[in-house]
């Protein structure tokens, strides 16, 4: 028995640490989001409802008398994941940042606050730790479940560019070790949903494995910018075939048979000819010319 209570708080401490692991992930994220100052396409339905899920787990740890190890690791994340939906809020667009707002009043204040009260105040005894604990195992599968819509975006644009790796991993890793942590405790509030959230956990890291050096889709601006390249080209080759066809013009004029230059003389003789009197005429002929006449027999 001492040895099991023993392997068990040994188990919880790893539990501990891997789980402020997880918590601590999204730390890169939303130092992007800050530097950035925008939230872009990450969601913020994980944060709101791990921050549900670890405050009524703190409540649990209270209500429960062996939950030293529950408050700890939960109140921790707590603030963790107070801080993220902070900072979430912050830095969204104005129309995520209505909806957020809204869920983060329904859910961490008005049923949290509910939750409480009505355990305090209507249920008494042991009844007390089935009804959080039923309530607290619900909210963590939910928490599990809460990265399903990021797995579909994946799937859907085979990228895993919103789908941290960390937070993926120690999700995984934490899962299991509260699985085994309560099945030495026996505690099934605690071992149902950790156990459902190793299986989604592992769903996620063979997701990233399938998808992580596939091409990422063009963005809209990078197929504009590959069309006004085509254009461009497109535009250049029609330029160039326009001068291409004008030199073949002008070439062909260029090489045009040129005028016999015997021919030139002769038009030239002739109009010479008209310009001169009867006299000038017969004394402009050359010997050869006349010899050339008096042999022609169509000469009159």
């Amino acid at each position: 028995m001492a040895a099991s209570l023993s392997l068990s708080f040994i188990v919880g401490i790893i539990g501990n640490i891997i789980s402020i692991l997880v918590f601590a992930s999204p730390i890169k994220t939303f130092w992007w989001v800050v530097k950035k100052k925008s939230t872009e396409n990450y969601k913020g339905v994980p944060y709101i409802t791990t921050l549900l899920s670890t405050s009524l787990w703190t409540f649990y740890g209270f209500i429960n008398p062996d939950g030293l190890l529950v408050i700890t690791v939960n109140g921790a994340g707590a603030i963790f994941q107070l801080t993220y939906v902070i900072l979430f809020l912050v830095y969204a667009p104005k129309d995520k940042k209505v909806k957020t707002a809204k869920l983060v009043a329904v859910l961490d204040v008005g049923f949290l606050g509910a939750v409480i009260a009505v355990t305090l105040l209507a249920i008494h005894g042991n009844m007390r730790m089935t009804f959080v604990g039923i309530l607290c195992a619900a909210l963590t599968i939910g928490m599990y479940a809460a990265p399903l819509s990021v797995m579909r975006t994946v799937i859907k644009t085979k990228s895993v560019e919103y789908m941290p790796f960390l937070l993926s991993f120690f999700l995984f890793l934490n899962a299991g070790v509260w699985s085994a942590y309560a099945v030495l405790v026996k505690d099934i509030y605690i071992g149902v949903p950790n156990a459902i959230g190793f299986v989604l956990g592992s769903a996620q890291l063979i997701l990233y494995v399938m998808y992580k050096n596939r091409s990422v889709a063009p963005k809209p601006d990078d197929a504009m910018e590959e069309g006004s390249a085509h254009l461009m080209k497109g535009s250049i080759e029609m330029h160039s075939l326009e001068e291409n066809l004008h030199n073949r013009s002008l070439n062909k004029g260029k090489s045009l048979p040129k005028p016999d230059i015997n021919r030139q003389y002769s038009f030239q003789k002739i109009i010479k000819t008209l310009s001169l009197s009867p006299h000038e005429l017969q004394s402009s002929r050359s010997p050869h010319e006349s010899v050339v006449e008096e042999g022609n027999p169509d000469q009159p």
